[in-house]
């Protein structure tokens, strides 16, 4: 005689195509499957439930990266069961030949909303997303560098460049991958609990940078500030991390004195102007340490400083530590 039938898996697709970041692949799926292990052996047998992770495509066709790993799809959209959750991974550079390229998966996973999915797009993977109409009237964010296109692509989606997560109803978006891990840790203490989630935590310590109530944009709540005209400076701030233009020249070009836009800035934020920007470009630094190979010196030209030396001076100030060495530190995982 057999034992009762075990419980249903938690069905789990995360959406594959050329060009996807892979570690907004691999990442998710390492996490999941700590907080899995954490919560076989921790809690009650009749509660848990295991994961069933699918890679889905538009076909079963093997898909090359430039990692030079094949990724293997076991699933095709055309028969791919109902999910739990659905991770739709980031793009690298031009996101829209892959959104052309790739149909069979946008309407698939509008049909996975509709089928009650959860949906967890990485910066430009929520290309995918809004192709398929499911954040029209909704906040979103994407990945910094993609943000004046995106806007320009799907204005019907509520673009908020300023947040590293969004929530609106069962749709989750992020613009970096240590916010997709934020999300996971997340996903863990609804599927398995608190205690498996703080596990999954520890052991990737290196990819959670604060919590995820912390930082999200929740659809209904209170902006950060109410300064329209502040946000507007925020968001072309942040999409222009490379300018040449100094502060006084963005006051200018919003047609506010140096002074007025100091004195608003500081008190719609709580930062000086001067503060902020440092802060953005120092986030876009870290960003493309952790996720790309380009050198210290082409980072420091991508947000916005002449030379690796300034880029490390700052890096020294705020972090306490070199770039060389948070690249370092920010690629080595933990495991427990």
């Amino acid at each position: 005689m057999t034992d009762k039938q075990s419980n249903p898996p938690l069905n789990i697709a995360i959406a594959v195509y050329q060009h996807l970041l892979i570690t907004s692949l691999t990442l998710p799926i390492e996490m999941l499957r700590a907080g899995e292990a954490f919560a076989k052996g921790h809690i009650n047998k009749q509660n848990f439930r295991p994961l069933a992770i699918h890679l889905v495509a538009k076909n079963l066709e093997p898909i090359s990266n430039r990692t030079g790993l094949a990724i293997l799809p076991d699933c095709a959209t055309s028969n791919t069961p109902n999910c739990d959750l659905v991770i739709v991974p980031g793009i690298w550079r031009n996101p829209r030949p892959v959104v052309r390229t790739n149909q069979n998966i946008v309407t698939w996973l509008g049909q996975s909303f509709t089928n009650g999915s959860h949906i967890i797009g990485v910066g430009t993977g929520n290309c995918l997303l809004a192709e398929a109409k499911l954040l029209d009237g909704h906040p979103a964010t994407t990945h910094w560098h993609y943000a004046k296109q995106f806007s320009h692509d799907y204005p019907k989606v509520l673009l908020k460049p300023d947040f590293f997560i969004t929530q609106s109803e069962r749709l989750y978006t992020v613009a970096s991958l240590n916010a997709l891990a934020d999300v996971i840790v997340h996903i863990i203490s609804q599927y398995y609990g608190k205690a498996a989630a703080q596990h999954v935590e520890r052991n990737f310590s290196h990819e959670i940078r604060k919590p995820y109530e912390d930082q999200r944009y929740l659809e209904g709540a209170v902006d950060r500030h109410p300064d329209e005209l502040i946000a507007q400076i925020q968001f072309w701030l942040k999409t222009n991390l490379a300018t040449e233009l100094n502060l006084q020249d963005v006051a200018a070009q919003f047609n506010l004195s140096y002074r007025s836009f100091t004195r608003r800035f500081k008190a719609a934020t709580n930062q000086s102007p001067i503060e902020y920007w440092q802060q953005l470009r120092v986030e876009g630094a870290k960003e493309l340490l952790a996720s790309s190979n380009l050198s210290i010196q082409e980072v420091a030209l991508e947000v916005g400083y002449n030379d690796q030396g300034h880029l490390t001076r700052i890096f020294r100030k705020i972090l306490n530590q070199t770039p060389s060495e948070y690249r370092k530190v920010v690629r080595k995982k933990l495991f427990g």
